[in-house]
């Protein structure tokens, strides 16, 4: 079953938003929770930083940490989860969540990481958490696989705040 419509409607019951911050999956995310009808309530927008200096420029990820670490790590993850949370404020409030993308789609490694590293992040005013996932297949399948893990674990997250 989809896990975006159960997310839209558990965000709109709550009268929570959520913000997003994408890189290697480009515009997916975003893309998976508007297809949901309703989902305007809930999505205040999202950020394609795919460029790492757009990462800093526009989320705020520490540029000393991108120079040292590169783009494909877990507290990039969490600095972009909690950026876009401030930058998809409207008349001064953050959204309520920020969740990100950073990883290797392939087909070559990066920042010497391999094909299929991933983190994903998810942060709201008590913190950012930052998860890992190694996932296989082509550019195509996890950039999906991706899309999916982060939208579960953002489902998760909000079942254990009830």
């Amino acid at each position: 079953m989809p896990v975006a419509p159960g997310l839209i409607a558990e965000l709109t019951a709550r009268g929570e938003t959520v913000g997003v911050a994408e890189s290697l999956t480009g515009g997916l995310v975003v893309a998976t929770l508007v297809d949901v009808p309703g989902a305007s309530a809930v999505v205040r927008g999202g950020v394609v930083a795919y460029a790492t200096p757009i990462k800093h420029e526009i989320l705020g990820v520490d540029a000393e940490l991108l120079d040292a670490k590169g783009a494909v790590d877990p507290e990039v993850a969490r600095q972009m989860a909690a950026g876009v949370r401030i930058a998809m404020s409207v008349d001064g409030a953050p959204a309520t969540w920020g969740i990100s993308t950073t990883g290797v789609a392939g087909p070559d490694p990066q920042d010497g990481m391999p094909v299929g590293t991933v983190f994903v992040g998810i942060a709201s005013a008590n913190g950012a958490e930052a998860y890992e996932l190694h996932l296989d297949g082509d550019r195509e399948a996890i950039r999906h696989a991706t899309v999916s893990e982060l939208l579960a674990r953002m489902s998760s997250t909000l079942r254990g705040r009830e």
